[in-house]
């Protein structure tokens, strides 16, 4: 089948190295993989979409087309709206980060918080304000953008990391933040190591999938000291470089499986 791999420009050659092997492992099952970036005027014909972009219409529109989507675009609308996401999963009744919505500062109840923008990503657009003068700058700065706010919860600046197959989790990494740091973003200098969910945290990612009616999805979710977890953020696209650092695995070989069953087992569904 012929497939689509979207991306935002910029983000092509950044990720270039998995963009092949996906290739590679998609010609293992007879698929074909065209890489464009999400605002090429002209969409080339094809069976499915991997939306790797944030880009949620975009992937209205390719879904209205009745493409088969890898994620569906309601993923993609959720998981780049930190706002839509935890009202998501606090419907579904999984215990999540205290947030609410910002007009003003005078909105925000007590200090320490973390105010966000709620489209922001990989730790940018996110601060820890310690005042009302403090947050008035970052509010500022972000006018044009949605804020949330956010209770400040002490976790040595550690998290959860899930990576999601569908139901089944493929992997997870604890990741802590670098000195001095709250965020505890690989990229931004944080280190990794492999994690291994109890009962409760695989019933509660399972569940969250499962609502979402999700493909390949990032859950984040904040560690608490005492072991137990608050849900934080979905990421789609998700990237998986702490993925390959805690396992050294090709996580396309996977993908390009889950896939491929999908456009097996239901050849006509978007």
């Amino acid at each position: 089948m012929r497939g689509l791999l979207i991306y935002e420009l910029k983000e092509i050659e950044r990720n270039r190295s998995f963009i092949d092997r996906l290739i590679i492992a998609a010609e293992k099952y007879g698929h074909t993989l065209t890489v464009i970036d999400d605002q090429c005027s002209t969409i080339p014909d094809a069976d499915f979409v991997f939306f790797r972009a944030r880009n949620p219409k975009l992937s209205k529109r390719l879904e209205e087309l009745n493409i088969r989507m890898f994620n569906r675009a309601e993923v993609n609308v959720i998981a780049n709206d930190k706002w839509k996401a935890i009202q998501f999963v606090q419907l579904i009744g999984i215990p999540s980060v205290q947030t609410r919505k910002i007009i003003t500062t005078s909105d925000i109840r007590e200090y320490p918080a973390v105010l966000k923008t709620v489209d922001g990503h990989g730790g940018t657009q996110v601060e820890l304000v310690n005042s009302n003068d403090h947050a008035k700058v970052f509010m500022e700065e972000h006018s044009s953008k949605s804020i949330i706010a956010q209770t400040y919860i002490e976790t040595n600046a550690t998290d959860v990391r899930v990576f999601m197959l569908g139901t089944e989790v493929i992997g997870a990494v604890k990741r802590t933040g670098a000195e001095n740091s709250f965020k505890s973003n690989f990229t931004l200098g944080g280190s990794v190591v492999a994690y291994t969910l109890n009962s409760q945290q695989l019933a509660d990612v399972q569940k969250i999938a499962k609502a979402l009616k999700s493909d390949y999805i990032g859950i984040d979710f904040l560690l608490l000291p005492d072991g137990s977890w608050l849900f934080n953020e979905i990421e789609d696209p998700v990237g998986a470089r702490s993925y390959y650092a805690t396992t050294k695995k090709d996580i396309a070989i996977p993908i390009m499986d889950y896939i491929n069953k999908k456009l097996t087992e239901n050849p006509g569904q978007m």
